[in-house]
């Protein structure tokens, strides 16, 4: 499970920078800055979960089973909320209408913050020997 969360992690990180960059570089004259904003935004949380991921693989403390619970949490999470945040604030440069999915949104941060609050509760039940 540590290599499927070392991998997932990486592919995170190497895709915010990319994706951060062309943000920055590549739309600027395209976006106005509200939409730079949102933007950043869906970067800034892709990059933060992929060292969440980074902790949860290097951790010991943690049953495999919860690692796995978490990868999936925030594998869905991030497709759901940094992707739809993408879509959104690139929404004028497309053809297709990103607001009709806009509730994917939600759903994706809500797992993103399950992700942390099964973290959470991985540590609570911990007992020290």
């Amino acid at each position: 499970m540590n290599k499927r969360i070392f991998i997932l992690a990486t592919v995170l990180g190497l895709t915010s920078v990319i994706i951060g960059a062309f943000g920055a570089h590549g739309l600027k004259e395209v976006l106005n800055t509200e939409q730079l904003q949102t933007f950043e935004v869906g970067v800034r949380y892709q990059m933060y979960h992929a060292l969440f991921l980074l902790f949860i693989g290097l951790i010991g403390k943690i049953s495999e089973k919860t690692k796995s619970t978490i990868f999936y949490l925030v594998f869905v999470g991030v497709i759901f909320f940094s992707g739809s945040i993408y879509g959104l604030a690139t929404n004028n440069l497309t053809g297709f209408d990103f607001s009709k999915i806009a509730l994917i949104t939600p759903i994706g941060g809500t797992l993103l913050i399950a992700a942390w609050a099964i973290l959470l509760i991985s540590f609570l039940k911990y007992k020290e020997n």
